[in-house]
């Protein structure tokens, strides 16, 4: 295993279970915060758009922290190999167990609390809003970004890997769908976002798309504001925005909306 220190983004503190390596870093972990951390060929990928707008500045402010991970300073050899031909045959590369037991180990080991340990891959559960409340409830999560072909099944069975898609699509590696989880879960966080009935009202919050939003002017191209929502009536408002949250979900989601009416005869 190696003994490189973990890259940790955030706002810097002094912790009582630092290990003296890392109190001679310039970024040392943030005791308490929320935890991303992610495995990967890519850590330069890190934090992109995380840093910025909200995400980034509740990172800045130690609301939650992100740890990099580095799959090639485990590789095997002087080349520092990190993958191999697929047993059997056939097309692309498969990430070695040996190479990802390291990386694995070494990032659990500063696992702090309950953090599901994730590899993100199309044949997974589809990640929803439902997946990142239950995230943000928890300490933080592991989150391994594949490349090539996967990783050894081996290693999903013997970790006990839970496997999450972000859709059903392939993309290239798994750190443009690890930046969206991340992103999907900080803002659920406590004093992430600044008015929190954003959280409330957006779509998939309570199993239906959000309805249609306006603002000023109030009359555009031809087209005015509905007149309820200039009303001053909290309560027609509210009646509308729900009718017309039903209305889109009914004709553009199917699947939610019957889940929604089987939640609402239960």
């Amino acid at each position: 295993m190696s003994d490189r220190p973990s890259r940790a983004i955030g706002r810097k503190s002094i912790s009582a279970t630092l290990k003296p390596r890392e109190l001679m870093t310039d970024t040392p972990l943030l005791a308490g915060a929320w935890t991303a951390q992610i495995i990967t060929l890519f850590p330069q990928a890190f934090p992109g758009v995380l840093g910025e707008s909200l995400t980034g500045r509740a990172l800045q402010d130690g609301l939650w922290q992100l740890q990099t991970y580095d799959l090639r300073a485990h590789g095997i050899g002087k080349h520092r190999n990190v993958d191999d031909t697929p047993a059997g045959g056939g097309a692309g590369m498969v990430l070695r167990p040996d190479v990802l037991e390291s990386a694995i180990h070494e990032a659990r080991s500063a696992a702090k609390g309950i953090m599901p340990l994730v590899y993100l891959s199309p044949r997974g559960r589809r990640f929803d809003q439902t997946m990142a409340r239950n995230w943000a409830r928890m300490d933080g999560v592991t989150l391994l970004c594949g490349r090539f072909e996967g990783v050894d099944e081996r290693v999903i069975d013997h970790f006990g890997i839970t496997e999450v898609s972000l859709g059903d699509f392939v993309l290239t590696g798994g750190e443009i769908a690890a930046q969206a989880m991340i992103d999907a879960t900080v803002r659920l966080l406590p004093g992430v976002l600044g008015n929190a009935d954003s959280a409330v009202e957006e779509s998939h919050s309570q199993g239906l798309l959000e309805h249609p939003q306006y603002t000023k002017p109030a009359a555009w191209q031809g087209r005015a504001i509905p007149e309820v929502l200039m009303s001053g009536n909290h309560a027609k408002i509210a009646a509308w925005r729900r009718a017309m949250s039903e209305q889109i979900t009914e004709q553009r989601r199917p699947d939610l909306w019957a889940a929604y009416k089987a939640k609402d005869d239960t």
